[in-house]
């Protein structure tokens, strides 16, 4: 049986977490390998709407263990308001299992982060404010708080200390802020001690068990291709790698154990924060796409930018991810249009270039060049089949799957678990 990685193609919200739900019924184990909550999935199941913020999407499907991986950062308190959210609606979480590896989020780097993003002014990056990157730094500088470091006290306190000589100096000879006490610190992450502790344990291991045995494995990725620390266009990035190869480093399973990585795109492009984003529409097409799409999101609450689909971005998320197929999401948000451009190149002080542009100043440079192809200008809602969809649709379908680098194995025609039309069985 195979372990499946399925991935943002873009800048994020694209329906990871729909396209995980379609796979739910033949997977085992459903794995969150990078970000925190700071990365969100809506997913409807008969009609009820759920939103996942830290806990993997496989959260929702019966007899599926979710695994918190090494690569996640996990703030305790946020993962436990989600649990508690999600048993009060009914859902099981009994067998959610959390990396002892994984690092933590303490309260002194999600003010690391508001205090540090501030003092950047315009030149803001656009994070979350929830400690994502300054845990992620520590992580790095090797000064950081791991889920183990819970179960001895004495490590803890001694961590915790540590980290906070130097952020203590910081936070009032640079920003001016009162020093943190590590005591309060300490007291807050012991608190979550005791509901924590049987969620613990050596994910690596018992991911690649599983494999062993034959069990179905699906890695989900949080925030996308174009927001990698390494791929994406840096420094407007998340902090880890959500990229294929991230989600190796992510959970201790090697990549040669992979058999499919399934890139998730939009049939347009959204993003949120700061950052280049060659196809980003400021008129009534722009605000026409955020009303229909419903695009804000899902963890922040912030509203997305909006634009047509950029197929260089589909192509280098294609390579640089060696993807086996692409899901396409959110095709029904296009039925209010008769003309629908896609960018199939970028012109670059008055060059055309098919691929990725290698520079941060040429991307920023970078004007879309399109082709424009007929709308079908009906609600496709209701289709269940490729046949079933407007010639129009298919033919728009078809053009971008051709000009994308990998086949299409599903499209979505809708947000409900049902609304997804699956061209080809993996």
């Amino acid at each position: 049986m195979p372990a499946i990685v399925i991935l943002g193609a873009q800048w994020g919200d694209e329906g990871k977490g729909k396209a995980t739900d379609q796979l739910g019924s033949t997977i085992d184990y459903c794995v969150r390998t990078s970000g925190g909550n700071n990365a969100g999935h809506t997913i409807v199941v008969n009609g009820e709407k759920f939103a996942t913020h830290l806990l993997p999407s496989g959260i929702l499907t019966p007899g599926c263990t979710p695994v918190i991986a090494n690569g996640v950062v996990v703030d305790a308190g946020a993962l436990f308001r989600e649990v508690d959210g999600m048993e009060a609606r009914g859902v099981d979480t009994s067998r959610l299992v959390v990396s002892a590896n994984a690092h933590l989020i303490t309260s002194y780097h999600t003010t690391m982060d508001k205090v540090t993003e501030r003092f950047l002014g315009k030149n803001q990056i656009g994070t979350t404010g929830r400690g994502i990157g300054p845990t992620y730094a520590d992580k790095i500088n090797r000064t950081g708080i791991r889920v183990a470091d819970l179960l001895d006290e004495k490590i803890l306190r001694d961590k915790v200390e540590a980290a906070l000589d130097l952020k203590n100096q910081i936070l009032a000879k640079v920003y001016n802020r009162r020093a943190i006490d590590p005591d309060q610190v300490v007291e807050e992450l012991l608190s979550y001690v005791d509901r924590l502790r049987p969620m613990i344990a050596d994910t690596g291991l018992l991911l690649n068990r599983a494999l062993d045995a034959g069990e179905t494995v699906l890695f989900e990725g949080a925030q996308a291709t174009m927001l990698d620390v390494d791929h994406g266009t840096y420094p407007y990035v998340t902090s880890s790698s959500p990229v294929s190869g991230g989600a190796s480093t992510g959970s201790g399973v090697g990549p040669t154990r992979i058999d499919r990585v399934i890139g998730v795109i939009k049939a347009y492009t959204t993003r949120v924060g700061a950052g280049p984003f060659p196809t980003e529409l400021f008129d009534a097409d722009g605000e026409r796409l955020w009303e229909i799409g419903g695009e804000v999101g899902v963890s922040t609450g912030r509203n997305r930018r909006c634009g047509w689909y950029d197929a260089v971005v589909a192509r280098y998320a294609a390579r640089v991810n060696g993807l086996t197929e692409f899901c396409l999401t959110k095709l029904d948000v296009l039925g209010a249009w008769d003309r629908i451009p896609v960018c199939v190149g970028y012109d670059v002080d008055g060059e055309r270039q098919d691929e990725m542009p290698m520079t941060q100043t040429e991307f920023h440079h970078a004007k879309p060049i399109y082709e424009y192809f007929d709308g079908w200008q009906t609600d496709i809602s209701a289709c269940r089949s490729f046949e079933e969809l407007p010639k129009n649709a298919q033919l728009y379908v078809r053009a971008l799957e051709e000009m994308s680098g990998s086949p299409f194995w599903a499209v979505g025609v809708g947000p409900g678990r049902e609304q997804t039309i699956v061209l080809r069985e993996g």
